[in-house]
């Protein structure tokens, strides 16, 4: 079951903790969350999922940025999020779609438990400029049956910035 964006105000402090939050970004079943000011995009021409890759980080000034088609943006949420009890899951905006930009269309599922900002690839069919600050994505929750693991000791977890991939972990002995 998805929580009703009335459950999501009834639940904050208790099981779900959005830091900062604004009443404001309250939908009918999510909870809308803005984009930072920085941005990560790999410098390597060819990513290798067993390797760790050098990235640069980029400032989306005030008056905005144009991203080009074709090249993954990594961003991140203002908001820090915490879940107990709770399956978060994160979305893009349909408005955002509609412009063909992509945000976070594979990677929208989080774990209970999970603590620390969301980070959000993003991608352009076309150039497009982009903001610090725009509601650029949803999270919304699901029930979970229990008995439930929480998600403690993960790679992203309790992160305090972008997390570029961490893939390569996974192929260390």
């Amino acid at each position: 079951m998805i929580l009703s964006g009335v459950e999501i105000k009834n639940r904050l402090n208790k099981d779900i903790f959005i830091h900062p939050f604004s009443e404001e970004r309250i939908n009918p079943n999510s909870y809308n969350l803005r984009l930072d000011n920085k941005l990560l995009v790999y410098n390597d021409d060819v990513l290798d999922m067993k390797n760790q890759h050098v990235t640069e980080d980029m400032i989306i000034p005030e008056e905005g940025i144009i991203l080009e088609p074709n090249r993954l943006y990594l961003g991140r949420t203002v908001e820090y999020t915490r879940t107990e009890n709770l399956v978060p899951m994160l979305e893009g905006r349909s408005s955002i779609g509609r412009l063909g930009l992509f945000v976070h269309i594979t990677a929208g599922f989080g774990d209970v438990g999970f603590s620390g900002y969301w980070t959000l690839e993003i991608f352009c069919v076309q150039p497009i400029k982009i903001y610090p600050g725009i509601e650029i994505c949803q999270i919304y929750y699901h029930d979970i049956s229990k008995p439930f693991e929480t998600y403690s000791t993960g790679k992203y977890q309790n992160n305090d910035g972008i997390q570029a991939s961490m893939l390569y972990k996974d192929f260390e002995p």
